[in-house]
């Protein structure tokens, strides 16, 4: 069975821990990043320490995936997403990669800060992959081999600043504020017949219990595996690097007016920003301040549960 593998404060120290019926116990190894939970033994390490670990108590809670980590995203890659902006699934051939600052990782409890001058705050819940090994060069990933390169699933909300997304043009700032990167609670290694189940994982995402997104992973587009192969022919990436694999339909943004639209050509870029924010701010969904997000991911039978983030929204400088 998958193994639930948390990173925790206990007592002053930072240590790994397992769940286990009589409650977190502690790891014998000491491993300073995800990285070297992963090349120094941890996934056996927590195996053994799941019936014999001595049994420790979490102050806190940390992201599983340090802050070390490479944070690669994948964009508009469920068909509920790209049909919600007004996109045809059928029509998306390019799988849209970009990345997040890893500093934007924190735990899976922790506020969200909203920086001052951002008015439109999106959430956006997706499957975080964790890589057990690297590459350097291209390698031929597929389906069948997928465990050998996934070493643990994650829960991820991608926080996105709309107003900076759209008046910039690009995605990694407006998605690489501190605190924009809740990841976790756990770590979960699946076996290699769980992580063959991965479509069957199931997406919820609610703000103040009001369910926003629903969507089992089944929906995506590009697959990990499509998805790995497809990176190990652009980058180098080490075992810990963790890949978000886009979000379902259900965010706030919503796409512009046919009218705006009609009139882009004709616009220019400072108007078509005023129209957009316009009509934007007009809609509810977006995050306020003393808003809670919460967001789940696991099988409909419970079988593998990635845990559940909880988010309050606070504004910042």
């Amino acid at each position: 069975m998958a193994l639930n593998i948390a990173r925790i404060e206990s007592a002053g120290r930072i240590l790994w821990a397992v769940d286990s019926p009589a409650g977190l116990r502690r790891l014998s190894g000491d491993y300073p990043t995800t990285r070297s939970f992963f090349e120094s033994g941890g996934p056996d390490d927590a195996a053994a320490a799941q019936t014999s670990g001595e049994l420790v108590v979490a102050d806190r809670v940390l992201s599983p995936v340090t802050q070390d980590a490479q944070f690669v995203c994948q964009a508009t890659n469920y068909a509920s997403h790209v049909r919600e902006v007004g996109g045809d699934p059928a029509a998306i051939v390019n799988n849209v990669i970009f990345t997040k600052a890893s500093s934007c990782i924190v735990p899976a409890d922790a506020d969200i800060i909203r920086p001052k001058h951002v008015k439109l705050l999106d959430y956006e819940i997706e499957l975080g992959l964790v890589l057990k090994r690297g590459f350097d060069r291209a390698q031929a990933i597929t389906e069948a081999n997928l465990a050998d390169w996934i070493g643990a699933l994650v829960i991820v909300n991608d926080i996105t600043a709309r107003c900076v997304q759209i008046s910039h043009m690009q995605f990694h700032k407006s998605k690489s504020y501190r605190t924009f990167g809740p990841t976790g609670p756990w770590l979960v290694l699946p076996t290699p017949a769980e992580l063959a189940r991965w479509r069957e994982l199931e997406l919820v995402l609610a703000v103040d219990g009001a369910e926003r997104q629903r969507s089992p992973a089944g929906d995506m587009i590009f697959k990990p595996a499509a998805t790995l192969a497809e990176l190990s022919r652009i980058m180098d990436l080490q075992a810990g690097d963790l890949i978000a694999t886009g979000t379902p339909g259900g965010v706030a943004l919503h796409p512009p007016s046919a009218f705006v639209q009609a009139l882009a050509g004709f616009l220019s870029p400072a108007r078509r920003f005023k129209a957009f924010m316009k009509g934007q701010l007009q809609q509810p969904r977006y995050l306020r301040d003393g808003q809670v997000i919460t967001a789940s991911i696991r099988t409909p039978d419970g079988a593998i549960d990635l845990g559940q983030q909880r988010n309050l929204i606070r504004a910042g400088a």
